[in-house]
């Protein structure tokens, strides 16, 4: 079971299951808010907190992790991880665990959903319906099937949307910098501009690089068909919003569903500003992509789990910014957690110290990265508070812990 003294702060809003899910695992000094925090509130939050979970609003840039006194590790009750600066977070002995997967589906049916409303004109008929305006037509308005689908990025989500639009008898095109085994009957194209050219619509699930940033831009909206729809539920900067607000106004895109946007509100008060409001035939949403109620629910357990385990085992399996190890649970036997520099000569340094002790090692388990070494000992020893303060006293030392 946990220390009941381990102090955790959710943002957010994130679902009731993670204070459930932790309070099962021994874990009770949880508070919970609805709502991101940002500048000095943050600052002041963040400060003697053991572990913060936050979604995609909440920041954690050099300042506010440098204002953590004890910080042991973040969740990212998501799936990017842009929020914070994993490389500081690396460099402070702080690793950062998100959930890949578990909205996965969520997401795709979005897709899906904009895809066949798009289609059909849903999003203008409806817009003007409500200013009572009756525009019963079947121009512009098509089935999904036979229509080709191009999907830019082919990973767990760009997968799975692909086999759901081909079960609606879509043709599936796709394009990855990687090399991806094809499911079901969709088929690789070597560059943007051969998918461009042949979707009807072009769905977006890349991450947020360098090189994805502005990949959607006026040159390549120009390379698309004429009346090809977009939908973007993958980040906000792939897609430049004014070229796009000008390819819609000049009629070039016939349609767009957006849901992540370069700057967007920090809480449900806040105006949301863009250039495509004024767009009938663009369907804009609040970054919900994965806002559905099993995402959340298997979110929230799945990035409970993964900080449940590492406080208490000292696993970093899956955490997206640090030295990977797996280990066994470690009964009957105190563990030692020493994330330091990965510098020459640091191992010969902890186990001198060891050595000088007379303890004998159960176990030992080592991965590092560029910069950062995380190495788990289980040890043979009643008393390590003389031991632990010389592994701290070494120069490469980041953190040390012990677990009983």
């Amino acid at each position: 079971m946990a220390e009941h003294e381990t102090r955790i702060l959710l943002l957010e809003g994130i679902h009731e299951a993670a204070v459930e899910s932790l309070a099962a695992a021994g874990y009770s000094n949880v508070e919970s808010l609805k709502h991101s925090l940002t500048g000095s509130d943050l600052v002041g939050a963040i400060g003697d907190v053991d572990f913060i979970g936050i979604r995609s609003r909440t920041q954690l840039d050099a300042e506010v992790l440098s204002a953590s006194k004890k910080l042991k590790a973040i969740g990212c009750f998501c799936i990017g991880t842009n929020q914070v600066d994993l490389d500081l977070a690396r460099r402070m002995g702080i690793p950062v665990f998100n959930a890949p997967f578990s909205n996965t589906r969520s997401v795709a049916e979005l897709a899906i959903a904009d895809i066949i409303l798009l289609m059909r004109g849903i999003p203008e008929k409806s817009a003007r319906a409500h200013r009572g305006e009756w525009a019963k037509t079947a121009r512009n308005a098509y089935e999904v099937r036979g229509k080709c689908l191009g999907i830019v990025g082919y990973g767990r989500i760009g997968t799975q949307l692909g086999i759901l639009a081909e079960g609606l008898g879509m043709r599936i095109l796709y394009y990855d910098i990687e090399h991806k085994l094809p499911l079901g009957n969709a088929s690789a194209v070597n560059s943007l501009d051969e998918l461009f050219a042949e979707a009807d619509v072009v769905s977006l699930h890349v991450p947020e690089t360098p090189v994805t940033r502005n990949i959607i831009d006026a040159d390549a909206m120009r390379a698309m068909r004429p009346g090809a729809l977009l939908i973007n539920a993958a980040r906000g900067s792939v897609v430049d919003i004014d070229a796009l607000a000008l390819a819609l106004e000049t009629g070039h895109i016939g349609g767009a569903a957006i849901d992540v946007f370069p700057l967007e509100p920090k809480s449900n008060q806040e105006t949301f500003e863009s250039p495509l409001r004024e767009f009938d035939n663009v369907i804009l949403t609040p970054h919900i992509g994965g806002a559905t109620e099993e995402a959340q629910y298997n979110i929230a357990r799945e990035v409970v789990a993964k900080l449940v385990k590492y406080n208490d085992n000292g696993s970093t399996v899956s955490a997206v910014n640090f030295p990977q190890v797996t280990i066994p649970d470690h009964e009957n036997r105190r563990r030692i957690l020493h994330i330091h520099r990965n510098e020459p000569g640091v191992m010969e340094q902890i186990n001198r110290v060891f050595s000088t002790h007379g303890v004998n090692v159960a176990a030992q388990y080592l991965e590092t990265q560029a910069d950062v070494g995380y190495v788990v000992m289980d040890i043979e020893l009643d008393d390590a508070g003389p031991l632990l303060d010389e592994l701290r006293a070494i120069p490469a030392t980041i953190r040390v812990r012990l677990l009983h």
